[in-house]
């Protein structure tokens, strides 16, 4: 039986229960020190002083490092940027919208400061306790300056981000004036999402240790690759020289696909002190200088005929982005493709504070603006007096209307009818205020989900030893996902062996190169290479056995040998078989290993790749306090070949109590006046909890996708928290008659 598709359970799980899985912050290293950042205080100005020397007399402190004494660093990142983004300078941004930003970071080499919480010094001791002590007491003099921390008065001087792939800041098709003017009903309608934090369970954190002019960098991040290659452009090495390892990651969301300045910092702080140095983020300090989602304020104007057939869109965006760099939300990028209208006219903009730089969270743009889509979907089925899920079938995309070529599959139109079917929505009373359950006004909303089936190129390798254990190593990572089992199991598929012959490695800049954990891909690109490689060193057993004179298949043709469970087989006399194990043993003993590479070829010009759902959200909303609970969701899905249930089941799960959080939770409550997050905690910053949940009910329908790679997979990370957030708002609306456009949805705002 073939091991893809089964919810095996994941193999790295014992280790995590059992606490031997090593953390960033937890590798044992030699005389190790323990670095503190301290951030500025201030959201704009110059330090005009800092008193080191005080510190530096403290017990255990081995290192102060400021702007005074900071190395100089001959490639700083972002050379030839301008911090200034009011003369509406347009910068160079990477190449590809999963690709991480790369923000000029903060390494002291300057005295200016241009967001609260910025970093302008390390302290290295001893121990925890003495640089925690030490970095609070340093007392630092600033000289300010006016910050812009008013997000509507920066709007009025948006401007225009610099075009990238896939990512255009203006798109149109149609004529979207005439169809505004020729609809029957129309809907003008503005969406605000706000700030929102990633808080993994586990910190930014990173150990640096130097070994003459070698740097090992043990950090939490989604992409060793990345790393390397930030941290030896901003040091000035060779990128040979410095290894990154980082074999479990403690949850990223985004947040850590980008290399930050403490990750640097720390190699820095190494150098200076002659010492390997644990950096690691206290939860306060992962407010501002390691990426948040941006504040959206979103604009959308739809137009319809009376038959409910859509003849205009606009979605017009303004997401605001710092002053060191810039972070577009891609929140139009939902609308180009989500159904046929004739014209459709989209524009991205920016509004410039004095923040940290904005970063990818999961699902970016598409969170956010499915949000506010799928909710103007809703208010436009209303005013045109038709069923929600009706008016989304009305409007059909079946080929993308943006680029005007095929799906490579989709599987939209079974995920509305099975979703509807299982939650009952047949049964669904269309006026708002018309169900109850006692005294709870009871609401029934739905939307659609999407998020892109992306892809990048990705190596792998494949070796087998005498004893028939078989690594797989490929430079990726396993951000609690369930990388190191669903690539076991596509390794085993491939090489026919069962998954526990299989030990899969990762986390590592000396393996195989593999693109960054993000955009929901690592499946898709490096399941493919991991299965090129187990089919390489396949080939090679067969190859070696049908040489060797000792082999029972000696003599056969290689298509006339199967790999079954260990053996190779000839397929037409099952009794003609050699053990793996035995073929590398009489071939000298020495590991057979067999490499490969897997990349995407010209299949994304000829179809459009993306996975799409349905969500079905049924709330309560107490008439007198407002709260809203959330007993049950139904989603279905269409998301290609499921490589391991359990895990895609689990993502999926995820992803939908994320959305619950956006709808009705998430927020960083900045205090304007200084531009400084005031609930930089968990205890303050309010996300779902188990209490919070009810029942969670997935669909994956069958789908095949013969396109997107040879394994028929897309990713399943992102796609979940999509069009939750919008699902609650229509439900809301459903059981209040109140039409809430500004997240999270909160008490208060009901009571209104």
């Amino acid at each position: 039986m073939s091991a893809i598709g089964q919810g095996i359970d994941r193999l790295d799980g014992r280790l995590k229960v059992t606490g031997q899985a090593t953390y960033s912050a937890e590798h044992k290293i030699p005389r190790l020190a323990h670095g503190m950042m301290v951030l500025s205080t201030v959201p704009k100005g110059r330090i005009t002083a800092i008193d080191s020397a005080a510190v530096q007399r403290m017990p255990g402190v081995m290192l102060v490092m400021t702007h005074q004494n900071a190395p100089r660093l001959p490639k700083p990142n972002g050379q030839g940027k301008t911090g200034d983004k009011q003369g509406g300078k347009e910068q160079s941004k990477p190449d590809n919208k999963q690709q991480p930003p790369n923000p000029r970071l903060s390494l002291l080499q300057d005295d200016r400061v241009e967001y609260n919480a910025q970093p302008i010094a390390v302290v290295v001791a001893d121990t925890f306790e003495h640089a925690r002590d030490a970095a609070r007491r340093l007392q630092v003099r600033y000289a300010t300056a006016s910050a812009q921390l008013d997000f509507q008065r920066a709007k009025l001087q948006a401007r225009r981000p610099a075009a990238q792939p896939e990512r255009p800041p203006e798109t149109g098709r149609g004529n979207a004036t005439r169809g505004l003017q020729n609809a029957a009903t129309r809907i003008d309608v503005t969406f605000t999402t706000p700030m929102e934090n990633h808080n993994p369970l586990e910190p930014h954190a990173t150990i640096a240790a130097w070994d003459g002019d070698g740097l090992t960098l043990y950090d939490s991040t989604q992409n060793v690759s990345g790393v390397r290659r930030t941290a030896a452009q901003n040091l000035g090495i060779d990128p040979e020289k410095v290894r990154v390892v980082c074999p479990f990651v403690g949850g990223g969301f985004g947040s850590k696909g980008t290399t930050w300045s403490h990750v640097v910092l720390a190699a820095m702080a190494s150098r200076m002190a002659g010492v390997p140095v644990k950096l690691v983020l206290e939860r306060t300090q992962m407010y501002g200088p390691v990426g948040a989602r941006p504040l959206t304020e979103q604009h959308l104007r739809l137009g319809a005929n009376r038959d409910g057939k859509l003849l205009a869109v606009t979605h017009d965006t303004i997401s605001s982005t710092s002053f060191v760099d810039d972070f577009v939300e891609p929140c139009t990028a939902v609308t180009r493709k989500a159904y046929a209208s004739e014209s459709v006219q989209t524009s991205q903009r920016l509004a410039t504070l004095n923040v940290g730089v904005p970063t990818y969270m999961r699902a970016p743009g598409e969170s956010s603006g499915s949000f506010a889509l799928e909710s103007a979907m809703d208010e436009l089925a209303y005013a045109l007096k038709m069923d929600p899920v009706q008016l989304r079938l009305m409007n059909y995309a079946e080929k993308d209307p943006e680029k005007d070529i095929p799906w490579s599959s989709k599987s939209l139109r079974e995920c509305y009818r099975a979703g509807a079917e299982r939650f009952g929505w047949a049964r669904r009373k269309p006026e708002p205020g018309s169900m109850r359950s006692g005294r709870a006004q009871v609401g029934w909303g739905m939307a659609t989900a999407s998020y892109p089936a992306n892809r990048k190129g990705a190596k792998a390798s494949a070796t087998i030893d005498a004893e028939g254990a078989v690594v797989v190593r490929s430079g990726t990572h396993d951000l609690g996902t369930g990388t190191y089992t669903v690539m076991s199991q596509i390794a085993a598929d491939a090489l026919g062996l069962p998954v526990s012959r299989i030990r899969f490695e990762l986390g590592d800049t000396r393996l195989p190169e593999a693109p960054v954990s993000g955009g929901s891909q690592t499946v898709a690109s490096v399941g493919p290479a991991v299965y090129q490689a187990a089919l390489a060193l396949r080939d090679k057993l067969v190859a070696t056995a049908l040489g060797d004179s000792g082999s029972a298949l000696h003599g056969l043709n290689a298509n006339e040998v199967d790999a079954v469970d260990g053996w190779l087989v000839a397929k037409t006399d099952p009794q003609r078989r050699d053990a793996m194990a035995a073929v590398v043993a009489r071939s000298g003993g020495q590991p057979i290993k067999a490499e490969a590479s897997a990349a995407q070829g010209d299949e994304k010009k000829r179809y459009a790749m993306q996975a799409f759902g349905a969500v079905f959200v049924e709330v309560h909303v107490d008439p007198d306090l407002g709260t809203i609970r959330v007993p049950r969701v139904v989603a279905a899905y269409g998301v290609g070949r499921v490589i391991n249930s359990k895990t895609t089941h689990s993502q999926l799960m995820g992803g939908i109590v994320w959305g619950i959080g956006m709808g009705l939770m998430e927020k960083t409550e900045m205090d304007w006046r200084v531009g400084r997050a005031v609930n930089a905690n968990l205890a303050d910053y309010h996300v779902p909890v188990n209490a919070d949940i009810g029942g969670i009910d997935i669909i994956v329908v069958d789908e095949e996708d013969k396109h997107i790679n040879e394994l028929g997979a897309k990713g399943v990370g992102e796609i979940g928290i999509t069009g939750v957030a919008a699902a609650i708002a229509n439900a809301v609306y459903h059981a209040t008659g109140k039409r809430i456009r500004d997240l999270p949805i909160t008490p208060d705002k009901l009571m209104i």
